[in-house]
C-alpha cells in the first residue's frame, strides 16, 4: 500500500463526524505537506497561479538554509577557535557524547566547524519546531481552521535569531509566545499585524536579557566571553575585524544573522521568485544609508555617530531582517508605494536605535516591529491618496 493510499484510507476518521475529527488540522498539515491537494479551482472566474501559499513558504524555508549552514559554520569556527585558545579538547556539555566521535574541534577543518555549529542549531530548531507546532495545531483545532505552512518559516527564522547558547527551554517559551501572542490571538496566519518570529525574539530579549545579550552568550564555550562587533562599537572600542570578514560572517553573533553574503544569496533567490519585495529591501537600505549620513555629519561624543553606512550594513541583524523579516507578506505594507515608505522607515529606525540608544546597539528587531505597527496606516494613506488623485482627474 502506498503512502497516498494510506492517507486516503484514514482520512474519514479525521473529517467531520469521524472519531478523530478534532485532530483534522494535524492530519491536513501532514497530508498537504507531503502531497499537493487534489481539490483545485476549475471555473474561468478564478485566478490560477502555480505560486500558491505552500510554494511561497517552502521556498522561503529552503532559502533560509543558506544562512543556516553559513551561520552554523561560523558558530563552530568561533567555538573551535575559543577551545584552541583555552586549551580544551572537548566540549563541556551533553553534546560531547557524539561530537567527540565526529570531529576533532579543529578550527581549520570545515567539517569540524560545520558539525560543531549544527550541534547547537539543530537542537534549538527541533525544540522550536515541536513546541511551536503543538500550539499551532491546538489553536487550529479549537478555531476550526487549517494549519498553515507559514510556521515552517516562522520556526526556522526564529531559531536563526537566537544565540547558539540559548537554553532549549527558553527557545520553546519564546516560540510559544510568538505563535500565540504574535499570531493566533489575532486569528492565525494572514490576520496578524506583527511578525511572529520577531515577537517571540523580542519577548526573550526583554524577559531574559542576560541570556540574549552581553558578552557571554555569543561563543558556545563555557567561560569564554566575546562581545559582538556592534557591542564593542557602542562602547567606543575599535572594530577588531576587517569589513570583508564581517561581510562573510566571521564574527560573533546570532546563529543566522552574521553572514551578509549568505543572506544576500538567499535574497536574490527570493526576489527573483517574486516572493520577497525588492522595494522593501531597497527601502531598508536607503533609510539606513540616509540616517547614517545624517549621523556622520553630526559632531558627537557618541562613537556610534561616526560609524559609516557600509559597516551598519554588515553588522548585527540588519541584512537578515531586511531580507527575511521585513518582507513578511502578512505584516509588511501591501501597496508598492507603501512598501518603499515602510522599508525606509525600518532603515531609519534601525540606525536611530543603534546610534541614539547606547543600551541597545542592535536595532533591527525593534525597527521591524515598529514598521509592522505602522504598515496598515501607511497602506491606508497610500490608498486614500490614490482615491483622491483619481477623483481629481474625473
Amino acid at each position: 500500500m502506498s503512502l497516498r493510499s494510506l492517507l486516503d484510507d484514514i482520512a474519514p476518521h479525521f473529517e467531520k463526524g469521524g472519531r478523530l475529527a478534532h485532530l483534522y488540522p494535524a492530519f491536513e498539515a501532514i497530508d498537504t505537506a507531503l502531497y499537493t491537494p487534489g481539490t483545485v479551482t476549475r471555473g474561468a472566474s478564478h485566478v490560477r497561479d502555480a505560486l500558491d501559499l505552500k510554494r511561497i513558504m517552502i521556498t522561503v524555508w529552503m532559502c533560509a538554509f543558506i544562512p543556516v549552514f553559513a551561520g552554523s559554520y561560523v558558530v563552530g569556527l568561533q567555538a573551535n577557535l575559543a577551545m584552541q585558545e583555552m586549551g580544551l579538547v572537548s566540549v563541556d556539555n551533553w553534546r560531547a557524547g557524539f561530537l567527540d566521535f565526529l570531529i576533532a574541534y579543529d578550527p581549520g577543518n570545515v567539517w569540524d566547524c560545520l558539525v560543531h555549529g549544527l550541534a547547537y542549531f539543530l537542537p534549538i530548531y527541533i525544540t522550536v519546531f515541536v513546541a511551536g507546532i503543538i500550539f499551532e495545531i491546538w489553536f487550529a483545532a479549537k478555531r476550526g481552521h487549517e494549519v498553515n505552512e507559514g510556521f515552517f518559516v516562522t520556526s526556522i527564522l526564529f531559531s536563526l535569531t537566537l544565540p547558539a547558547t540559548t537554553p532549549l527551554w527558553m527557545a520553546a517559551v519564546g516560540i510559544i509566545f510568538g505563535v500565540v501572542i504574535g499570531k493566533e490571538v489575532f486569528g492565525g496566519t494572514g490576520k496578524n499585524f506583527l511578525n511572529p518570529a520577531l515577537t517571540g525574539r523580542a519577548f526573550l530579549y526583554f524577559a531574559y536579557p542576560a541570556q540574549m545579550s552581553g558578552d557571554a552568550v555569543w561563543v558556545s564555550v563555557d567561560g569564554y566571553t566575546r562581545a559582538t562587533a556592534l557591542g564593542n562599537a557602542a562602547l567606543g572600542q575599535p572594530l577588531d575585524l576587517q569589513w570583508l570578514d564581517a561581510f562573510l560572517g566571521n564574527m560573533a553573533g546570532s546563529m543566522g544573522e552574521t553572514s551578509t553574503l549568505a543572506i544576500a544569496l538567499a535574497g536574490i533567490i527570493l526576489v527573483s521568485a517574486r516572493i520577497a519585495s525588492w522595494r522593501i529591501i531597497s527601502g531598508c537600505v536607503i533609510g539606513l544609508f540616509a540616517m547614517s549620513l545624517l549621523f556622520n555629519a553630526i559632531d558627537s561624543t557618541n562613537p556610534m555617530f561616526a560609524m559609516p553606512f557600509h559597516w551598519h550594513l554588515v553588522l548585527g541583524g540588519f541584512a537578515f531582517g531586511a531580507v527575511f523579516m521585513a518582507t513578511d507578506p502578512v505584516s509588511a505594507a501591501m501597496t508598492n508605494r507603501g512598501r518603499w515608505i515602510y522599508g525606509i522607515l525600518i532603515g531609519v529606525m534601525c540606525a536611530l536605535i543603534r546610534v541614539a540608544n547606547p543600551a541597545f546597539p542592535e536595532g533591527m528587531m525593534l525597527a521591524i516591529l515598529f514598521g509592522n505597527l505602522f504598515a496598515p496606516l501607511i497602506d491606508n494613506f497610500v490608498v486614500q491618496a490614490n482615491v483622491k488623485r483619481r477623483q481629481a482627474r474625473g
